[in-house]
Order: structure tokens, then sequence, then C-alpha cells
């Protein structure tokens, strides 16, 4: 272990050598930094890009000697400081590094919010501007960031003209954020549109603007409209049930606590919008899989507003898919006490830290356990319960609670046809094809432009040799309601080859297998139609391809064993 150590040790000394000469030797040969100084400072970069914070800070604490002379050094070292909320360490060092001449984003970008915290605009109007000059080579962000928080620190100082002004030279390629930011703008200075420019925003095509209802609730219950607040609620939580934010909303609404709805967020205070902004691109990040500039963002919005803690669940979840169980977890338990919408997600999101960490049969029974807790469960306690036995994959117990489910929900609520649709997929794992039919049938009643439902029940048809000819006509609407889905075009191809269409066939199933290349199902799909077009060598390389594949099911592997060996006979 010593040697291993030791090995890394002398690999990192010399990286530095050859890399970083300035850095290691000064003029003359006399030594600037110490061997132990440079591999604080390696160490402390790669604990850093591996995601183990604490121990990055511990290295790259060591080494701030290296302020003035490494710049990558700097941007870690901040990036980790506010990681750790550590923002009053930042914001010092920031000022210890900040140059009239260097410019340096995260540095400007932390000494402009504390200046404008303290409210000291015209420091902030200086740090934010560079901003705007750091960004003019940065594809990403360029002209936003510095503009946005230029048009909030001139809001602030009550000069509406500048910060609209500065908004206004906001590119137009940040269409979304800019609408947002611009509803906010109107709040702040209680323009008379500013409900209706919500209800624009909300009322609009763009599901991503379902947070906003949150918004609009809140914006009418400061403005003493608690009886509008409450019907936008309602028939939000029917349109988008998944979001939590909108169904503890609803529940703050229902049990009389409205001020705590208040309580998380107003548009009069500059620092919460701003909030919002950082809180944006944290999500922005998080679905790029940038799970640590993600938490960069999300801690500084956090640390802008406090009172927003049901964002914390970002931070649940980017530290889950950083595989840092046990600090997800705390995260999790700490959101708890904000409501019983979000106790029940964490109980969710923690049972799913329990599969990974303690395994199937533990999570599920702890879930369970939750479940049973509940001195109140709803039709969405239901719903959840089913989905993770399902995901699980013990059928039994989730079409136990589909059903109850089904029994507790409105029959004309939206979600209707989606249980419908997962208890028969459920019936169908378990075995009772003919209960799992009723419920696939029942949900396309209900709701007929499906197109995932339309496969499933289709392919299965096709599977079992019955109603191929109704199952094609499916399969071509499918096709046509969601085009380029791998999936339903390999359906296509495969009710054609089981009518014996295999020119057809082969047409679509390589453009399935041109979409997933890594399914083995497809794979072997395409190399049975290859088969029958006497393509052998072709359909060989494909059945082998498909075995090499980590998600290829034994029985799968060895039905392809068998054609390797004796090719599609009647037997198979």
């Amino acid at each position: 272990m010593k040697y291993s150590f030791k090995k890394i040790y002398l690999i990192l000394l010399l990286i530095s050598i050859f890399l970083f000469p300035g850095v290691v030797f000064a003029k003359g040969g006399k030594t600037e930094h110490s061997s132990d100084d440079i591999a604080n400072y390696f160490f402390g970069v790669i604990s850093a890009n591996q995601n183990h914070t604490s121990q990055a800070f511990k290295h790259l604490n060591k080494v701030q000697i290296l302020k003035n002379s490494h710049t990558n050094y700097n941007i870690q070292f901040i990036r980790t400081l506010v990681l750790l909320n550590k923002f009053d360490q930042a914001f010092n060092f920031s000022k210890k590094i900040w140059s009239e001449d260097e410019y340096l984003y995260e540095v400007d970008l932390l000494l402009g919010l504390e200046s404008f915290i303290k409210k000291d605009y015209s420091a902030a109007e200086k740090y934010f501007e560079r901003l705007n000059i750091i960004s003019s080579n940065n594809l990403y962000f360029r002209n936003f960031f510095g503009n946005i928080l230029l048009a909030w620190n001139s809001a602030s100082k009550n000069n509406k003209k500048d910060s609209f002004k500065f908004f206004e030279k906001i590119p137009d390629r940040y269409e979304n954020l800019k609408q947002i930011q611009n509803i906010f703008l109107q709040c702040y200075f209680d323009d008379p549109l500013t409900q209706s420019a919500f209800e624009r925003l909300v009322g609009g095509e763009n599901h991503g603007f379902s947070r906003y209802n949150y918004f609009l609730a809140n914006y009418l219950i400061f403005k003493k409209k608690k009886t509008k607040a409450k019907d936008i609620i309602s028939l939000s939580t029917k349109t988008h049930n998944a979001n939590i934010l909108i169904r503890q909303t609803d529940n703050f609404i229902s049990t009389g606590k409205i001020n705590k709805i208040k309580n998380f967020f107003s548009c009069k205070n500059p620092n919460d919008v701003l909030a919002e902004v950082f809180y944006i691109i944290a999500n922005l990040y998080s679905t790029e899989k940038d799970y640590q500039l993600s938490n960069f963002y999300l801690k500084i919005s956090l640390f802008l507003n406090n009172k927003f803690t049901p964002n914390k669940t970002l931070i649940g979840e980017n530290l889950f898919y950083q595989k840092k169980y046990e600090e997800s977890e705390k995260v999790y338990n700490s959101i708890k006490s904000i409501g019983p919408v979000y106790s029940w997600y964490a109980s969710r999101s923690l049972a799913t830290i329990l599969l990974e960490t303690k395994g199937q049969e533990y999570a599920t029974l702890n879930l369970e356990n939750e479940f049973n807790s509940l001195s109140n469960p709803n039709f969405k306690h239901y719903y959840d319960l089913a989905n993770f036995f399902k995901d699980s994959k013990y059928y039994e117990k989730s079409i136990k609670y589909y059903s109850l489910a089904l029994e507790n929900i409105q029959q004309d609520h939206p979600l209707v046809p989606k249980i419908f649709d997962r208890r028969g997929t459920s019936y169908e794992r378990f075995g009772d094809w003919e209960k799992a039919e009723k419920d696939l049938m029942q949900s396309l009643k209900l709701l007929p432009d499906q197109p995932h439902v339309i496969n499933y029940l289709a392919y299965a048809w096709i599977e079992k040799r019955i109603n191929i000819n109704k199952a094609l006509e499916m399969l071509e609407k499918a096709n046509k309601l969601r085009e380029g889905d791998g999936y339903i075009i390999d359906s296509l191809g495969w009710a054609h080859y089981v009518n014996k269409n295999y020119n057809d066939a082969k047409k679509f199933l390589q453009i399935a297998v041109e979409i997933m290349p890594e399914d083995p199902i497809i794979n072997d799909h395409y190399a049975d139609v290859l088969w029958m077009l006497n393509k052998n060598i072709q359909a060989r390389y494909f059945w082998n391809h498909a075995l090499s594949l980590d998600s290829a099911e034994e029985e799968l592997k060895n039905n392809i064993y068998k054609k390797l060996l004796f090719g599609i006979t009647e037997k198979l």
C-alpha cells in the first residue's frame, strides 16, 4: 500500500515538473513550491473530479500559495468551497485573487452576489458587467448571466427603466428564461399585467412551465386572491400530477396552511428571484448529467433563498446519481418536514437508495412500512407504491395497489388510463394475459392515442400470433404518432416478419437496429429477417452481436445459439 501511494506520488510529481515547470521551479533552480504542494494540488483536483468534495477541500486548502500562479487551482478551490457551503471563505478567497486585469467567472460572480446581498449595488454592477465580458467567449451563457444580474441590480435600486434595458440585452435564444424573468420583473414593479402574463405562461403548450403554477398561486395569495389561487392549483394537480411542488401546494391550501406557500418565495425579494434563476441553471446541468456543476449552481440558489427547501430535492437526486448515498439520504430526510407530499416523495427516494445499498427485499419492505404509517393514503400513494413494486418485479403486489388506486381515484382523472396501462403490463408479466389484454384495451379506450400502449398490446398479439392484421394497423398508427421510436419501428417490422412480408420487415428492422444498435432483441429480429432473405452471413453477424450485449437475457441467448447452429427451423 505504501509502495502504491509512493508510486502515485512520484507520477504526480513528474507530471507537475513536465507540465508546470514554472510553477514548481523559479529561475535559477530555486524551489518555489514543494513536492508536497504539488501532490496536494493534484490529489485535490482528482478528488474534486471524482466528486469527493470534502477530500478535495482537505488537499486544496493546504496549497493556497498556488492562488497567484495557477488559475485552475482557483477555480477548483472556489467551486469546492461553494459545494461545501463555505460561502464566507469563498468570498474572502475571491477578494484575495481578484484582479482588474484578470477575468475569472467564479470570482466576479461571487463577489458580485456578495455585494448585491449587502446592497452595495455600485460594486455589484462592476462585477456583473465583467461577467458580460467573460461570457463573450462562452457560447452557453453569452450575455446571459451578466445582463440578468444587472437587470435585478437595477430593479433593486428601483430603476425600472434600466432593469428592463439590461433585460432586453439578453439574447433571444434564452426565450423561456426571458419570459419567466420578465414576469418576475413585472411582479416586482407591481405591473397590473402580471397575472395575465403568468396565466399565458402556464396555460401554453410547454409543459416545462408546470412549476410556475406554484409561482402564480404564490402571487395570487400575496394579492389576497386565495380562491383564484386554489382554483389554479386544483386544476394543475390534474394536468401535472407528477409535480410534487404543485401537489404540496394543493395540500397546503386544503389544510389552511397558506403562509407556508408565501414563506418559500416572494417576487418582491430580488434574492428569491435570482435564486430561481440559479435553480433553473442547476436543473439544466443535471439533465446533462453534470451533477457537480448542477450542485454548484444549486448551492448558490439555496444560499440566496434558503427558505425554498423544496429545491433541495434536486441536490438529493444529484447526490444519488453521483452514488453519494449517505449524503443523498440526509437530504431526503431533511425535506420530510416540508409537508406530507414531500415526506412521501422522500420515503420513495430513500427506498430507491436502499435498493442500491441493501437490496430489493429490504427496500420494498421499508417502503411498504412507510406506506402503512400513512394516516390517510390516497390514490397517488397507492399508485406510487404500485410503481415501485412493478419496477422491483413484484408484479402481484403491484397489481394489488394499482387496483386500490383505481378504486380511490375519480374516474375522469387524467391518470386513470395510465394506471390501467401499468396494471395491464403487470398482469402480462405475471402471466395473466386475459386480464392484461382487458386493461390495455381499456387504457386505449379511455385515451386512444398512446403510442407506447398501442405498441405493447400489438406486439403482445404478434408474439402470440393472434390479431396480426389488427396489430399491424395499430403499429402503423403508433409509428405516425411517435416517429423515430426504435421500439415501435421494431414491432412494425416484426409484424411484417410474422406475416411473411420479409422485404417490408427488413426495411423497418434495419431502421430500428440503426436507431438502437445496442438492443439485443432488435438485433435478433433483424438477423431473423436477414436469414429468411438468404443473407446468412449478415444474419450470423447480428446474432453474434446480440450475444455480445450485456442486456441479452439467457432465454434469448439460448435461442440465438440454436439459430447459429441450425439456422431458423420449424422447431424454433
